[in-house]
């Protein structure tokens, strides 16, 4: 059977050239005998696979040693727990930009540990845009700033890293990581779901600054101590093995086609594709702001329920899988990470003209 195209915000589309390894590797890897999906995690066999992953990622994002890298379990959403639990101590406080679903799942989350505060948000707008925040902004003696870097549901994205000054500013990345160069240095958290851009679901990335380990509360389950994870490389249970194995098959192919410069120009090229087109005509409307447009994830509506429906039923029949909106907005959305290939958003452009000739709106 033929490949479709992928839209989905997650669990997406994989690179082809990793897929391929992997299945060539599935049943005997390398001259272990066995399956990484087999594999003990402590094992001379695994442990090479793990320090590799964790090397090619340092490489491709210039993680500095004072920052520790943590595969983990759980998903993104479990860190909401996690940071406040490291990071807000009894009777500190924690800041929050609410910018989309996950950024406010997060802030609820906090909540339940302490004093944490809303200073931003654009719901009231419906998401259009990401609120711009300064360190002024930050209340004093705030212990973090949280922010969800890309709004998958809303596809919006910060174009701007809050300055925070000395408050560490705790990013969550799942549907951005990876997709270009970010300054690893100008955070003190970074966070992500495997599911989007790196791997299959079942692994979560923390990358933290060193100097904030240790400050979990003494309530913290041990699984959500980061310390605990970091002086135990991870491994303090049993990982997500074979999400690791296939996150550092990601990492390497990027490294091989030239790094998150060209994983960036490859992004950028897709985007502005969708985009253009969209700003070209007026059948669909693309509800995000310009300059907060997510490179992501391309939200956008005819504004006929009905016609939605049916756009979301014709182009999956076309071989353009999950283009249907969230169930919370509505309308369409197409998740083109970096696994998309141009001619992919080709095809689903070419679509969206065909289906507007064909279905004038009344």
């Amino acid at each position: 059977m033929e490949r479709v195209y992928n839209f989905s915000a997650g669990p997406s589309m994989l690179p082809l050239p990793v897929l391929e390894r992997a299945a060539a590797e599935m049943v005997c890897y390398g001259t272990s005998g066995m399956s990484v999906a087999e594999m003990s995690h402590r094992s001379p066999d695994f442990e090479p696979i793990i320090l590799k992953a964790e090397a090619d990622l340092r490489k491709l994002m210039n993680i500095p040693d004072d920052y520790a890298v943590l595969f983990l379990q759980g998903g993104a959403s479990t860190q909401f727990a996690a940071v406040p639990l490291n990071l807000l101590p009894e009777g500190g406080k924690a800041d929050y930009v609410v910018s989309g679903q996950f950024s406010g799942k997060a802030f609820t989350e906090a909540q339940k540990f302490g004093d944490a505060a809303c200073i931003a948000t654009s719901k009231p707008d419906g998401f259009r845009y990401v609120p711009h925040v300064t360190r002024g902004d930050l209340r004093e003696g705030t212990s973090y700033l949280h922010i969800c870097f890309n709004n998958t549901i809303y596809g919006t994205k910060y174009n701007y890293i809050p300055d925070t000054g000395d408050v560490p500013l705790v990013a969550d990345m799942s549907s951005c990581i990876i997709s270009e160069p970010v300054d690893v240095t100008k955070f003190g958290v970074i966070y992500a779901g495997a599911q989007k851009n790196m791997a299959p679901a079942g692994m979560t990335l923390v990358i933290v600054r060193k100097d904030l380990l240790g400050r979990s509360r003494p309530v913290c389950p041990t699984m959500l101590d980061w310390k605990t994870m970091a002086d135990n490389g991870s491994m303090y249970n049993t990982p997500p093995c074979y999400t690791i194995y296939m996150a550092g098959l990601v990492y390497e192919w990027i490294l091989s086609i030239g790094g998150l410069e060209e994983m960036k120009r490859r992004n950028e090229k897709k985007a502005a594709l969708l985009y253009d087109y969209l700003d070209s005509q007026n059948y669909y409307i693309a509800p995000v702001m310009k300059e907060h447009r997510s490179m992501m994830n391309v939200t956008f509506v005819t504004g006929d329920a009905d016609l939605d429906k049916k756009f979301a039923a014709e182009s999956t029949a076309a071989g353009l899988k999950n283009l249907k909106g969230h169930r919370s907005v509505g309308g369409m959305r197409a998740s083109i990470y970096n696994a998309m290939p141009y001619e992919g958003v080709e095809k689903l452009v070419a679509f969206m003209e065909d289906f507007a000739r064909k279905n004038p709106k009344a």
